[in-house]
């Protein structure tokens, strides 16, 4: 982990001050492109290269179960997990029908499904079968999570070195918006009440349920702000751990990530902490209706690239944005200038 953040370089400034002139000289008002015209240039720098081209994308959906699920903190039972797992891998999930409306492969990835799953285009990764129940004890211990984050890093290049250029992390684990709200009251300083959310749509009950249990995690575990993977490894999940690693390892290789909901998000955050500079490979996709999700995106100072008022996760926001990273590529790359459409500036 430590020799791939090393690895990390700024993006190319050169490449974004060229990017940003030669957009200045195609048919249009400056700057009336906007967000595209801002994404254009980050891509421009993240990459290093001019003219940019479409990249091949991967979008990495990191599977694993909670023991917090015993709080009852969820809608829908752990089963669900490894039954949606399937169902990524038989390509019948929302992901895969934008994953394929966006020219994207899905990489589904067992991080620690509480299940022995089998399929061809399976990748497992399992460190363990779920996490502890963190209401009582820690979710995992420190060499699993740096464990975990070795798993996304590999993974990553792996990937890499099969041609992948642009990547999205998407998850899948039933009760996992609890220690995603759990980590983000420790890693922003604030109450449990301002980042829980109702997660699968949970009712009342639940939702007091949820917050007590988190509550508990904190002062159980006693996590330290200041150290990001005690408090990844006292109250997060595996998966998050392993799309840290993604996170991290994609920014080594200079490949741009697009950052998908709430639980995505906290991954990030963590990476961010752990290596500050990762910051400017991440194109935050969208703002979810989990209530932190917001919060979260304000820690990175990152801006979502759209509302929708999704809140399904597995990396569908990720994948509707890819469309837009194709737009702001095309924009560079088909886009006449004033000069060669013989039409005037002024």
């Amino acid at each position: 982990m430590d020799q791939t953040i090393e690895r990390i370089q700024m993006p190319n400034e050169s490449a974004r001050q060229e990017a940003s002139r030669y957009l200045d000289t195609l048919t249009k008002p400056m700057r009336s492109l906007g967000r595209l015209e801002e994404l254009a240039v980050q891509l421009a720098g993240i990459t290093g290269t001019l003219p940019l081209d479409v990249m091949r994308k991967a979008i990495v959906v990191m599977a694993a179960d909670h023991g917090v699920c015993k709080e009852g903190v969820s809608a829908y039972p752990s089963e669900v997990t490894s039954q949606m797992v399937m169902n990524f891998l038989n390509g019948g999930a929302a992901i895969n029908v934008l994953a394929r409306q966006a020219g994207a492969d899905v990489v589904c990835v067992d991080m620690g499904v509480n299940a022995d799953l089998q399929h061809e285009s399976l990748y497992v990764r399992k460190v363990k079968r779920g996490t502890g129940n963190i209401a009582i004890g820690e979710a995992m211990s420190r060499d699993e999570a740096i464990a975990a984050i070795g798993h996304g890093i590999e993974l990553a290049e792996e990937l890499a070195e099969k041609g992948y250029r642009l990547f999205a992390t998407g998850e899948m684990g039933i009760g996992n918006t609890t220690p995603s709200a759990a980590m983000l009251a420790v890693l922003a300083g604030i109450e449990v009440e301002q980042a829980i959310g109702r997660g699968t749509g949970i009712d009342d009950i639940a939702m007091k349920r949820k917050r007590d249990a988190i509550e508990r995690a904190i002062a159980v575990n006693r996590p330290d702000a200041e150290d990001p993977l005690d408090v990844l490894s006292k109250l997060g999940g595996l998966e998050i751990a392993g799309l840290v690693g993604v996170i991290l390892g994609a920014a080594a290789r200079g490949c741009p990530i697009v950052i998908d909901g709430f639980i995505a998000s906290i991954a990030a955050l963590t990476a961010a902490r752990l290596a500050p500079q990762s910051l400017s490979y991440m194109i935050p996709s969208h703002v979810s209706q989990e209530r932190g999700h917001r919060l979260v995106l304000e820690q990175l100072g990152l801006e979502p690239m759209m509302d929708l008022k999704m809140r399904l996760g597995e990396g569908t926001g990720a994948a509707l944005c890819f469309n837009l990273v194709d737009a702001a590529v095309l924009i560079m790359k088909e886009m006449a200038t004033f000069e060669g459409a013989g039409v005037s500036r002024e």
